[in-house]
């Protein structure tokens, strides 16, 4: 169910510590996404996000997404150790209250020109607008990761990579990217960026199992980032966004 990030002007949907799995704006809000040029550290890109939000007059309570790029996957244990910091520094802004992290987070590992250190790609945040328009959000990345718990044993199809593999981890993606979406409210026409990661670009996943089901996404095409999962052992992960401003800062 979607809760209220009242102080943000934005609703979510629960996820799990580390991140939620979906946030859309409230009525009279928008969701803006910038990206970074030249990515800075996660750290100092926080750093950079407070400056950006102080000086556009929004509180840090509207962050509502953050996408990673990290050098290589990490073990399970390892992205779970790096998540602490990251959550730690949320709770510092004030973000998470209670057992909630409403914020929206993709982190993945590029095979081309890969960071040196984990950077901060881009950020989200919420933004009053003049007048009423579609339903603005950001579906969370997700890999053939089953939900609910950071196992290595949750992860489809671990260790193979045969077309029926590919197959079933990206068809548990897609159901995902579907569930996400109809739980923020909004469906396929509302879809501005649709966004697939991984290593192996396979026609037949793509065709068959990705193009087929996104529906009037389809027109948008569907972009391919030559990267991996945070996590070694899955290999397919999606995200979405429907937004109406985007920016290269």
């Amino acid at each position: 169910m979607l809760q209220p990030q009242a102080a943000g002007n934005y609703r979510f949907l629960v996820g799990i510590d580390p991140y939620s799995c979906g946030v859309i704006a409230d009525p009279g809000y928008e969701v803006v996404r910038l990206r970074f040029g030249a990515p800075p550290p996660w750290r100092a890109g926080f750093e950079r996000i407070a400056a950006h939000l102080e000086a556009v007059g929004r509180p840090r309570a509207s962050l509502c997404g953050v996408e990673l790029r990290s050098p290589a996957p990490a073990t399970m244990a390892g992205f779970i150790a790096f998540n602490q910091p990251y959550c730690d520094l949320l709770s510092a802004w004030g973000l998470i209250s209670g057992a909630h992290n409403p914020v929206a987070r993709t982190n993945v590992a590029p095979l081309g020109e890969p960071p040196g250190e984990v950077v901060l790609h881009a950020f989200s945040y919420t933004a009053p607008v003049p007048a009423a328009g579609g339903p603005t959000f950001i579906v969370a990345g997700a890999g053939e990761l089953r939900e609910g718990v950071l196992e290595e044993e949750r992860i489809i199809c671990l260790g193979q990579d045969s077309p029926a593999a590919r197959t079933a981890k990206a068809a548990y993606v897609m159901q995902v990217m579907n569930d996400r979406l109809h739980g923020l409210g909004v469906d396929w026409h509302s879809v501005t960026a649709v966004n697939v990661y991984t290593a192996c670009f396979d026609p037949q996943v793509a065709g068959g199992v990705v193009a087929s089901s996104i529906g009037p996404a389809r027109r948008l095409g569907t972009c391919w980032h030559w990267t991996r999962p945070p996590v070694i052992g899955i290999d397919f992960e999606m995200d979405l966004r429907g937004v109406h401003r985007e920016q290269v800062i």
